[in-house]
């Protein structure tokens, strides 16, 4: 059990068997009556975002999450097909539930799937992937003064803004977290 007056944003709390995030939390100490904590927490299950009032003194439970490797093995329509790296157990998750990951996820690429009490929340892409340009505009020489950037798409389907010197078949090292260009790899 974890005292309200101990949240931090990142903890995992369990409210109604259901996981949330902690995003931001603010203690106040009114100038009459007992302090209390204003909480901004993120469903894990439906990504929706709640604001709680706690007083400091309850107490919350701390949500246990588990955590598995599983390799991607293909994509069929809108689903995602994995297997676990331990049991070689196959089993698949929804388009709706990888989010942000299904832009980053390549064929044989080993992921971390976050479960709660045996029901998948999220998969984790590794923070910095290879991926190879498959479509851009040529840059063209003297378009701007200071750099500039433009769109790619990557081999995912992905889309990110990249250089004016990038080409069609460069593999970048692209960030996960933001989706963002780092360099050529």
């Amino acid at each position: 059990m974890i005292l309200a007056g101990d949240l931090r944003p990142g903890m995992k709390v369990e409210m109604d068997g259901v996981p949330f995030v902690v995003i931001d939390y603010q203690w106040v100490k009114p100038g009459k009556g007992g302090a209390f904590n204003r909480t901004k927490m993120k469903n894990m299950r439906t990504g929706s975002i709640i604001e709680r009032t706690f007083r400091s003194e309850e107490k919350l439970e701390q949500a246990v999450l588990e955590e598995r490797r599983a390799q991607f093995m293909y994509r069929s329509n809108d689903e995602f097909h994995f297997m676990e790296t331990e049991t070689f157990e196959q089993f698949f998750l929804p388009e709706a539930q990888l989010g942000d990951a299904q832009n980053y996820l390549k064929e044989e690429m080993v992921v971390t799937i976050v479960s709660h009490r045996g029901s998948p929340l999220r998969v984790e892409v590794p923070t910095f992937v290879e991926l190879t340009v498959t479509e851009t505009d040529p840059g063209v020489r003297g378009d701007t003064a200071s750099g500039g950037s433009k769109p790619a798409t990557l081999e995912t389907g992905a889309v990110i803004q990249v250089p004016l010197f990038i080409n069609v078949g460069d593999r970048l090292r692209v960030d996960t977290r933001t989706g963002t260009y780092i360099e050529r790899a």
